[in-house]
């Protein structure tokens, strides 16, 4: 039997409702919101009037509202600003306390049987008693459950979600820290490769950088998956590369996560789009973490 992980995630959660919600939120964010329904999640970002994000979310819709999760960070960030314009629009805009969680496992057909959780063939997204599911992969589901739901007992439930995070750096979905909040595009985290630029969608903010970026070839950089031995995370994001003999400025880590057991960093780097996979780099700050760069697994094609 496969062994399911439970890991209690320090993401958070942005609702939105009232009647001008799909309008409001439409012209916010870079994805379509007439693409989403009960069934379906669908990544977006939030960017500010210069294109550059604030965030980059999961997006869902359950009962009446919408809801986006993304870290703590960035869903501090994205509440303060999509709070700005809402008193001109009937829409109720705050963070909500719904518990999320997310199953790992090799097989989570029995877990997912015993919480009643049925994901239809095309779908990746369900409602069942405990409130919302997401399917991130065969692997991976994402659960935002309310105050009565319980686990099934043969689920090993972990301290932290560091284990969650570690796989999703290495599907390449973009997180982002502190430091790189309004720092960049969406094409530079690869938002596009994962569906959640939406080109055909008219206006919202910080549009027209994103629409440049696309159709007159401005993006330079793109995002990497790393990783390699450590005693920890990073304390200072700045990784470096090996030209020849000397060591120049690469980018920024803009999430990691650390495994305690194998002393492995995995983090997602923003680098030159034309960054070679056998490019070596170092941590600035602490030279003896050097960092390999891992394929990734998606093409960096726009929609």
């Amino acid at each position: 039997m496969s062994t399911v992980h439970a890991c209690p995630l320090s993401h958070q959660l942005i609702r939105i409702s009232g009647v001008d919600k799909l309008a409001y939120l439409h012209g916010q964010i870079t994805q379509d919101i007439n693409k989403l329904s009960q069934t379906n999640f669908l990544w977006a970002g939030h960017c500010n009037a210069k294109g550059k994000l604030w965030s980059v979310a999961k997006l869902f819709a359950y009962q009446d509202s919408y809801y986006l999760v993304a870290s703590a960070v960035e869903v501090a960030q994205s509440l303060t600003e999509l709070k700005k314009y809402a008193v001109f629009s009937k829409v109720e805009i705050d963070t909500d306390s719904s518990k999320l969680i997310g199953l790992i496992g090799d097989d989570l057909t029995s877990t997912l049987s015993a919480l009643n959780i049925q994901f239809n063939e095309q779908d990746n997204a369900c409602n069942f008693n405990g409130g919302k599911a997401l399917k991130l992969a065969d692997n991976r589901i994402l659960l935002m459950v309310n105050a009565d739901f319980s686990l099934p007992d043969d689920v090993i439930v972990l301290e932290n979600d560091a284990l969650w995070h570690q796989h999703s750096i290495l599907a390449g979905e973009p997180e982002l820290n502190q430091a790189a909040l309004g720092e960049y595009v969406p094409q530079m985290v690869n938002l596009q490769a994962i569906g959640g630029i939406s080109f055909r969608k008219g206006c919202y903010t910080g549009q027209e950088t994103v629409a440049r970026m696309k159709y007159l070839g401005k993006n330079k950089r793109a995002m990497y998956i790393v990783s390699g031995h450590s005693d920890g995370e990073l304390a200072e994001p700045e990784l470096e590369t090996q030209m020849g003999e000397n060591w120049r400025r690469a980018g920024k880590l803009i999430s990691q996560a650390y495994n305690q057991q194998s002393k492995t960093l995995f983090g997602l780097v923003v680098l030159p789009n034309d960054s070679e996979p056998s490019q070596l780099l170092r941590a600035k700050h602490a030279p003896t973490v050097e960092l390999s760069i891992l394929p990734l697994p998606y093409s960096l094609e726009d929609e």
